[in-house]
């Protein structure tokens, strides 16, 4: 049986999947040997199997059935086409077409066909075995331990030559809460509709709330400390003082690693950061403190997720400031029925360092949102190799972005920037030591005022 032609593979699998048809390999040569009996009239006679095949019974002799709008795999068996039973995934996303942008909610009629319907190429299709050509990419890094979703098709021999690549679609917070049950990520089993209900009335008249947020704050840096004494001093004058400061650091400006020898003075650092606090009697009294672990802080190891800062450290912060609450990295707080995570990490960077193919510029060329694209499509705060970033497995769980939470606060060292994308608001602080840059945030509007001292 002769080759088809690329341009004759192309068409057939376009026109079938139109249709809700996959072709394997055996399954193309097929068609491609019924459709070169028709040399004049090619678009007919295809369009003539397509609509026998539409008209096929589920259980009709080796031909491909419907069931239920579910989407159809064609195999090659005996010289016919074999029908494969699927079970869709739970989307309303057929495919990604060329003008896919992963910044609109795309309406397509039917649903992905199950994964065990895809061909697969030597158990898994490797990078160095694809052939981008004329592709497309969308929005986001695609890095090594990214899951991806590639339109195109398999050569002869053996190459899936790409043509449109995108991340997975996104799933809306509340279908995947709809699919749970009502069940509690923070622990509380089942929460009851009344529950829910009681604390949506809570959170609105909560209008007041407010959350400060900085990023990189080094105690033993003399600037730095000044500088936060200056925020400090300016929300403890404000007639609603901020219920919550979050602090996502590097505490130290340089690696608490092997060849750091100052955690006494380190300890120190923090005792005065207590001192420094609980002189704003207002602060002390009617705001909490929040402590999130940076990348180089002390701890057992570099894998995430990170633990909290070492007792040692941080007792006599807590002797001034009995509020100060010390968190793993990430962490996530609940306030009322949303659900806002926070990550210290310098993740711009190391995706871009890590990237496989350079992401597209035709929707935006901001890292940031290319970042946001990333992580919430792959459900995950770190994709990255684990030659990159380690992670602990046990506790992988804490990285997972399901169901997607409503703000994603993400301490980096590149400029401070705000993006809302699919619903979730997300948000860069800055770096307090390099820029003096910081953020507010009010939970109850997800406003996010981005912020920095005078130089």
């Amino acid at each position: 049986m002769a080759t088809p032609s690329a341009a004759t593979r192309k068409k057939l699998q376009r026109k079938f999947r139109l249709r809700g048809f996959t072709l394997k390999v055996d399954a193309l040569e097929e068609a491609a040997a019924f459709l070169a009996r028709f040399p004049d009239a090619e678009d007919d006679a295809l369009d003539l199997l397509l609509d026998e095949l539409d008209k096929e019974p589920r259980g009709g002799g080796g031909r491909c059935g419907v069931s239920g709008g579910h989407q159809r795999a064609l195999g090659a068996a005996g010289g016919g086409f074999v029908r494969r039973a699927t079970v869709p995934l739970r989307s309303n996303q057929e495919s990604i077409p060329a003008d896919y942008s992963s910044m609109e909610k795309l309406e397509i009629k039917q649903p992905y066909t199950g994964i065990d319907n895809f061909y697969t190429v030597s158990n898994w299709v490797q990078w160095s075995e694809m052939d981008y050509g004329e592709h497309k990419i969308t929005s986001g890094f695609f890095v090594e331990n990214t899951v991806i979703l590639a339109e195109g098709e398999l050569l002869s021999n053996g190459i899936f030559q790409v043509n449109t690549c995108g991340f997975p679609p996104l799933e809306d917070r509340e279908a995947s809460l709809s699919m749970l049950m009502g069940l509690d990520f923070f622990g509380g089993g089942v929460i009851a509709a009344e529950e829910t209900v009681r604390l949506s009335t809570l959170e609105k008249k909560a209008m007041n709330d407010m959350f400060v947020i900085l990023s990189d704050v080094w105690l033993d840096s003399s600037e730095t400390m000044e500088k936060l004494g200056v925020v400090l001093d300016g929300y403890d004058s404000v007639e609603a003082v901020p219920s919550l400061f979050v602090l996502m650091d590097n505490f130290c400006s340089r690696p608490c690693n092997l060849a750091f020898n100052s955690f006494e003075e380190l300890r120190l650092q923090f005792g005065k950061l207590g001192e420094m606090i609980a002189a704003r009697s207002r602060l002390k009294e009617h705001s909490r403190f929040l402590f999130i672990p940076g990348p180089e802080d002390a701890g057992p190891s570099k894998a995430l997720p990170r633990c909290t800062l070492p007792k040692y450290l941080t007792e006599e912060l807590q002797k001034h400031i009995p509020n100060a609450i010390f968190v793993s990295n990430p962490c996530r707080v609940k306030f009322y029925t949303q659900e806002i995570v926070f990550f210290q990490q310098d993740l711009i960077y190391r995706m871009r360092w890590s990237c496989l193919i350079p992401p597209t510029t035709e929707e935006t060329s901001d890292p940031f949102e290319h970042l946001v694209a990333t992580i919430t499509h792959q459900s995950h705060l770190c994709p990255l190799p684990l030659t990159v970033q380690p992670i602990i497995w046990n506790y992988d769980h804490c990285l997972r972005l399901y169901p997607t939470p409503h703000t994603i606060v993400l301490g980096d060292k590149s400029e401070q920037k705000a993006f809302k994308y699919a619903g979730i608001t997300c948000f860069n602080p800055g770096s307090f030591a390099n820029d003096s840059s910081f953020a507010a945030y009010r939970p109850c509007t997800k406003e996010v005022e981005l912020s920095a001292l005078e130089s």
